[in-house]
């Protein structure tokens, strides 16, 4: 085997153990939960509107992963190396959706979604997303207004600053987010990260997991 190829098997291994890790401490600590009141749902309860996020669709392809996410929540940030994993093996298969779901108890997890909404109007949802996970560390526990933050990473993005303030501050985009977290109640999520695939449940212990229930869903 060539020097390159037994580093990208390495890297591999390294990286499926990693997740695997991960998901075991999820496992073990539970997602980060909070109790939630009771919502006037309405309508809602989708687990995907036609208008949800989705960092990739795959058209003609009826599975779909959906994460409810708290970009403040360390368990999600946990989980993230294992979504882009899976997204690198079934981006070309699956649809993957995020929905915002940002808990009382992070001070800045609304306005870490805010900024995530506003970049997507710009078509940097991805962009965003990912910032926002990669440097958690920087801004996140902290119970000081982060929104000068958040505004750097869109400037770094090269967004439109007027737009992305305008949609930062309407009262519009906040809607949407307690929209996606009145779906997320009437599904019974009360802690991040919570997954399904095709409206199903994961209570994951291994990346394996994550993978077989794709693969069964994809075999179907």
């Amino acid at each position: 085997m060539h020097v390159r190829n037994r580093l990208i098997v390495t890297v591999s291994v390294i990286l499926i153990a990693a997740v695997a890790t991960v998901l075991f401490v999820l496992n073990r600590s539970g997602p980060e939960r909070e109790a939630l009141p009771a919502t006037e749902a309405g309508e809602a309860g989708q687990l995907v509107r036609e208008n949800s996020r989705r960092l990739n669709t795959v058209p003609g392809s009826d599975v779909t992963f959906v994460e409810f996410l708290d970009f403040e929540c360390e368990g999600c940030r946990a989980m993230y190396p294992a979504i882009e994993q899976l997204r690198s093996e079934y981006g070309d298969r699956v649809n993957f959706v995020i929905r915002y779901f940002p808990l009382s108890g992070h001070f800045n997890g609304e306005r870490a979604a805010r900024a995530v909404e506003a970049a997507a109007q710009q078509d940097q949802l991805e962009a965003m997303y990912s910032t926002m996970f990669e440097t958690q560390g920087q801004w996140g526990e902290q119970r000081v207004p982060a929104d000068a933050t958040f505004r750097r990473f869109a400037v770094d993005l090269g967004l439109d600053m007027a737009a992305f303030d305008a949609a930062y501050d309407d009262p519009a985009t906040v809607d949407r987010i307690r929209l996606d977290m009145a779906d997320g109640r009437a599904l019974g999520v009360t802690g991040t990260p919570t997954l399904f695939v095709n409206g199903e449940r994961l209570s994951p212990r291994s990346y394996e997991d994550l993978t077989s229930a794709l693969d069964a869903r994809l075999e179907k």
